[in-house]
């Protein structure tokens, strides 16, 4: 089969005004970015249309190095939805360069069901990544200069928490010291790097409402702390305008097409195991004012992504999704099943029987919320009939859920009919309840973080170091328990621990550290050794990564 690339070449693209003009969204209103890119201006969100549209979420079981293929499927089930007669839009996160550089090569889905153009996507796109990374980098700086020309005043801070960004995996700079060399080069600091989608701004840009909103929650970031104990704001710096400037173009959504020819939109992207994992609210809600059914992913397994999108994103922009669909594979389940990982692609049937203790237990948390539950079975190549069968059943029959093959992969559309069927099947004659959140605002953070862990993950006990214990006290000082709790974790275990696979249960979840986000109005706290700057492999996808008579390779 063709690779990725050379598919996504192989298609005649449509351009970008007649995509928009397929789902009515008027030619004036794009704002080209080349042929086959656009940006939509948020004025064209209808709340009405929005209320009227069906969202499903897609998400997955715990999943492995390679990933489960939620994006592929994502895209494949709305090209299905878009086959059987259906107004579908796609909603998407950007991929980050630290990945497609680092370990995957690419996020922009896979097969016959990606969208296009995937190089552009990949790489550099509209510049969303670029403005987020230097709006996030101009307040360090803003803040090093207001700190070196007012410390002969006798102002100072105690502690600085806003640390630099970079969309790149380099694990030297998670610690540095700036302002190094004679008294004119700034003030000494200990600092370091987060990678951009963990960014307070990447959060920020994907949970405002508007440029109001967003310019508001970015004057709430909390710098770091003054003698007295009392937070220094992005306000008190006096700078929100200017960052927000720098962001004007980056919110507004932007839109793609399918290697189908139908709408997506691909805008913002947090990661779902350091940040909240989910594309922008404003790229939803346009897809919603669009569409009559809106396919959106959130990030690796369901107890991060799924878990994140209902108590975080549904919580605070209203979002009700009437379905949610878990990908699975037979080597997802095999790993979890204690099969090693070099031997995941053989058959192993007592294996991928006891994997599904993983699949069951995400299962049981999707229904928690509220949600009427269907598996999709991202079949690969390796998969055997016997093994499909036995997934089938287990589904069908012992769970109760329904379950479909995904084939969009090698077949788009037509491979994904199955599935687009029954979950148009679902929506109409048993669509999910209202959400039932996790904990409620009005519960401590200690409550919020214990709801999530012990009943979601399996804990027993959560324990806090110190330091995040005297950060609590800050955050109930400061008023400020109400926001929801984004846990950082690794994302290949219930665990905190990556290496313990399957269904785990009765273990300690450790709270390392708690980070205010006061402009994205949430709080992290970080689990385990999860880092905010991902190292790169042995061998980087870099190395697989060339132009050759003028096109690219390597990108998946």
């Amino acid at each position: 089969m063709k690779s990725d690339i050379e598919i996504a070449r192989s298609i005649e693209l449509k351009k970008i005004k007649q995509v928009a003009e397929s789902v009515g969204i008027p030619r004036e209103e794009v704002e080209n970015y080349g042929r086959y890119i656009a940006k939509i201006p948020t004025h064209l969100i209808d709340e009405e249309k929005v209320k009227k549209s069906n969202l499903i979420l897609v998400t997955a079981i715990t999943a492995t190095k390679a990933g489960i293929g939620k994006t592929t499927v994502s895209i494949g089930l709305t090209l299905g939805l878009n086959k059987i007669g259906k107004k579908a839009i796609v909603a998407l996160r950007e991929p980050s360069l630290g990945p497609c550089f680092g370990m995957k090569g690419g996020a922009a889905g896979g097969g016959y069901a990606q969208v296009l153009p995937m190089e552009k996507i990949n790489l550099h796109f509209t510049g969303d990544f670029h403005a987020i990374t230097s709006a996030h980098n101009m307040i360090s700086a803003l803040l090093d200069n207001y700190l070196y020309q007012h410390q002969a005043d006798g102002f100072g801070l105690k502690e600085i928490i806003w640390r630099r960004v970079l969309d790149v995996n380099d694990r030297s700079l998670r610690s540095i010291v700036t302002g190094l060399g004679p008294n004119t080069n700034g003030v000494t600091e200990e600092s370091g790097f987060d990678i951009t989608p963990a960014s307070e701004i990447m959060a920020i840009l994907c949970l405002a409402t508007d440029v109001d909103d967003l310019k508001r929650r970015i004057e709430n970031i909390i710098l770091g702390f003054r003698f007295d104990g009392c937070p220094f704001t992005v306000k008190e710096l006096g700078v929100a305008g200017a960052i927000t400037v720098l962001l004007k173009d980056a919110i507004n959504p932007n839109l793609v097409q399918t290697t189908e020819g139908s709408a997506a939109f691909v805008h913002g992207g947090p990661f779902a195991n350091i940040a909240h994992g989910c594309n922008s609210i404003l790229a939803t809600k346009m897809a919603m004012t669009f569409g009559d059914y809106v396919v959106t992913e959130a990030g690796f397994g369901a107890d991060l992504g799924a878990e994140k999108f209902y108590n975080i994103k549904c919580r605070k922009s209203g979002l009700q999704p009437k379905l949610t669909v878990i990908v699975a594979t037979a080597q997802g389940l095999k790993m979890h099943g204690g099969v090693s990982l070099d031997r995941i692609k053989e058959p192993n049937m007592e294996g991928l029987q006891q994997g599904f203790g993983n699949l069951d237990k995400h299962i049981r948390n999707l229904r928690s919320f509220g949600q009427t539950v269907i598996v999709a079975f991202n079949r690969f190549a390796s998969d055997t009939d016997e093994e499909v069968t036995a997934i089938r059943h287990h589904c069908e029959e012992k769970l109760g859920v329904g379950f479909a093959v995904n084939n969009a992969f090698a077949d788009g559309g037509e491979g994904a009919v199955e599935l687009a069927n029954l979950v148009v099947d679902a929506i109409e004659n048993k669509p999910s309840e209202p959400l039932n959140f996790s904990y409620n605002e009005g519960d401590s953070v200690e409550q919020k973080i214990e709801k999530i862990a012990c009943n979601l993950y399996g804990a027993s006990v959560v324990t806090y170091s110190i330091h995040s214990r005297k950060i609590i006290k800050l955050i109930e000082k400061m008023g400020i328990s109400h926001y929801p709790v984004c846990i950082a974790k690794t994302q290949y275990s219930f665990s905190a621990d990556p290496k313990i696979y399957g269904a785990v249960n009765n273990f300690e979840f450790h709270i390392k550290d708690i980070v205010i986000n006061n402009g994205a109005e949430m709080i992290v706290a970080i689990a385990g050794e999860i880092l905010r700057m991902p190292g790169l492999p042995k061998e980087p996808q870099a190395m697989h990564i060339d132009i050759v008579d003028g096109n690219i390779e390597g990108l998946s």
